[in-house]
C-alpha cells in the first residue's frame, strides 16, 4: 500500500513540476524538446508498477543498454579489423605468386644458354624492390640469382657431336670471376635487364 501512495505521490509532483515548467518557459524551439523530455520521464513514472512488478531495475536496465551499445561498436571494430587483415593476407599472397611466377619465366628463358655455354642452371631468383609492394619493372632495384653446376644422372649420356682435344682448356670453376661476369652479361641480356643490377650467388657461397 505504501508503495502505491509513494507512485501516487510521484506522479502528482511531477505533474505539477512540469506544469510549472510549461508555464515558465518560452516559447522558443527548446520547449517542444523540453516537452519531450518531460513527457518521457512521465511514461517512466507511469510504468513504475509494472518495473517493480517484473522486479526490473530501470537503472541496471539503462546500463545494460549502454554496454550492448558498446560491445557492439567493439565486434564491429574486431570485424573491421579482421577484414584489414585478411585483405593484407590476400594481398601478400597475390604479390608472393607474381614473384614466383616471374621467377619461373626468368628460369625458363635463361635454362638452356646457361646449360649449354656454362653447365650451370638456376636454383632460385629472388627480387628486390626501391618501394615494398610496388611490383613493376620501374620499381625492381636487384635481382639475386642463386646458381648451380648441373649435376649428371647416373647412368647419363652425353651426345657429343665434335671432339676437340685442348690440354689447355680450364674447366669452368666457381670462382673464376671472368665467368661469372659472362653469366651476369649473358642473363641482362636474355632478360633485357641492362639497366638494372643483377647478383649471382653460387650454391655453397657468394660471388
Amino acid at each position: 500500500m505504501d508503495v502505491l501512495i509513494q507512485w501516487v505521490t510521484q506522479i502528482i509532483i511531477f505533474v505539477l513540476l512540469a506544469t510549472i515548467i510549461d508555464l515558465l518557459m518560452p516559447s522558443t524551439s527548446m520547449k517542444k524538446y523540453i516537452k519531450l523530455i518531460v513527457g518521457l520521464i512521465l511514461i517512466l513514472i507511469l510504468l513504475k508498477p509494472i518495473f517493480y512488478l517484473f522486479q526490473i531495475d530501470i537503472g541496471s536496465a539503462i546500463k545494460q543498454s549502454y554496454q550492448a551499445v558498446i560491445q557492439q561498436e567493439n565486434e564491429e571494430e574486431n570485424v573491421e579489423s579482421l577484414i584489414e587483415f585478411q585483405k593484407n593476407e590476400i594481398e601478400s599472397s597475390q604479390s608472393a605468386y607474381i614473384l614466383e611466377q616471374m621467377a619461373v619465366q626468368l628460369t625458363d628463358l635463361a635454362e638452356d644458354p646457361l646449360r649449354e655455354d656454362y653447365q650451370v642452371e638456376i636454383a632460385d631468383i629472388d627480387f628486390l624492390f626501391v618501394q615494398e609492394g610496388e611490383l613493376s619493372f620501374e620499381a625492381l632495384d636487384k635481382v639475386i640469382v642463386s646458381i648451380r653446376e648441373i649435376e649428371e644422372g647416373e647412368g647419363a649420356v652425353r651426345i657429343v657431336e665434335d671432339v676437340v682435344i685442348n690440354t689447355e682448356e680450364q674447366t669452368i670453376r666457381k670462382d673464376n670471376a671472368e665467368d661469372e661476369k659472362r653469366i651476369v652479361s649473358l642473363l641482362k641480356d636474355v632478360w633485357d635487364l641492362q639497366e638494372k643490377e643483377l647478383t649471382i650467388i653460387w650454391e655453397g657461397g657468394t660471388s
